[in-house]
C-alpha cells in the first residue's frame, strides 16, 4: 500500500490524495447524472453520488498501488 506521496515539496497521504481526485471526477460526473431522467426517478439520488464517490476512490487507490513507481511515491 503507498503511504505518502511527495507534492510539491510536502508529504500528503496518499488517501487524501485519492480522495480529491476521485470527488473532482464525482463532481464532474454530478452534471451528466442530474441530467438523466434515472436520477430524477431515484429514491435516494445523494447515495447514488456517495457510492459513486467511494468506488472511484477505491478504484483509483487500487490503481495507484499497482501501476505507480515506487520513485514517484515515498
Amino acid at each position: 500500500m503507498v503511504e505518502e506521496i511527495h507534492l510539491f515539496g510536502v508529504y500528503m497521504p496518499s488517501a487524501l490524495v485519492w480522495a480529491v481526485v476521485a470527488l473532482i471526477i464525482t463532481s464532474l460526473l454530478r452534471g451528466t447524472l442530474l441530467r438523466l431522467p434515472l436520477h430524477a426517478i431515484l429514491w435516494q439520488p445523494a447515495l447514488i453520488e456517495l457510492a459513486i464517490f467511494l468506488l472511484l476512490w477505491w478504484g483509483i487507490a487500487r490503481l495507484a498501488d499497482g501501476y505507480l513507481p515506487r520513485g514517484f511515491i515515498s
